[in-house]
């Protein structure tokens, strides 16, 4: 069943990765918009759900949220983590970098223990001010499934042009202010593997890894029904393995399955 998220703020829900998660969307609540069109999207294709509503404006994402935290602080739950994510990339969002100032301020005022979280697919770090606001938030959690162009071509589908090595040599100047996630599976999709946890796929990825010293990986598997038939989980065997490369190079891994 495809997820779409209530703009701009859903839940709080249990995130298997962050916890008691309250969700900002900056994207239009009725379809999605995003620059990849990853075939295991819980959020569907992206030519499936067009979107008819216009993106929150950032007084309507900062009022609602400062809604929402007002009544969780009178009635609970608290949250440990305010997560950018919703209904594709939300660093498209024109006033995202001016978003993440207000949210910051509202996190210190309500709850200043929980964390603010961005869930990225990375392609418009090459922005300086998307760089600069993702420098601010708490966790700045960037995709890299593969440094394969070919895999990122068939499994992420980027829409324009998107060149791995420059995301990776960015990514690099974030140094211990990101996290990587990864999203590992196996499968196939049109007749074409997709699976990325052989050693051709995770030695160069962890190579990648190691120059871009991130402060924490996070790798993952599907967990909810994708708009592609044919993927297939990742064991939980598989997924330790990789976890524990990680870790060789002195880097924290958090594995989910």
């Amino acid at each position: 069943m495809t997820v779409l998220y209530q703009s701009p703020i859903f839940g709080p829900v249990r995130s298997r990765r962050l916890g008691t998660s309250l969700g900002i969307n900056l994207l239009p609540g009725d379809g999605k918009c995003c620059s990849f069109d990853c075939i295991y999207c819980e959020c569907g294709f992206n030519h499936d759900f067009v979107p008819q509503q216009k993106m929150p404006t950032q007084d309507e994402v900062l009022r609602a949220l400062q809604y929402h935290l007002r009544k969780m602080k009178e009635e609970g739950p608290t949250p440990d983590v305010l997560t950018f994510a919703g209904n594709g990339e939300p660093t498209l969002h024109p006033q995202f970098p001016e978003i993440i100032d207000g949210a910051l301020a509202l996190r210190d005022r309500y709850f200043p223990q929980a964390k603010v979280s961005v869930l990225t697919n990375a392609t418009q770090i090459l922005r300086q001010p998307v760089f600069d606001a993702l420098c601010k938030v708490d966790n700045n959690i960037c995709k890299l499934d593969t440094i394969s162009a070919d895999y990122i071509n068939l499994v992420d589908r980027p829409n324009g042009t998107y060149d791995v090595e420059k995301i990776i040599a960015r990514l690099k100047e974030f140094g211990d202010r990101c996290i990587i996630q990864t999203m590992f599976m196996q499968g196939e999709h049109r007749g074409e593997p997709v699976d990325n946890t052989g050693e051709a796929f995770v030695q160069p990825w962890l190579k990648a890894i190691g120059e871009i010293r991130p402060r924490e990986v996070m790798i993952y598997t599907i967990d909810r029904e994708t708009p592609a038939h044919g993927l297939k989980k990742a064991s939980h065997e598989v997924l330790d393995a990789i976890g524990a490369q990680v870790e060789k190079l002195g880097i924290m891994c958090k594995v989910a399955y």
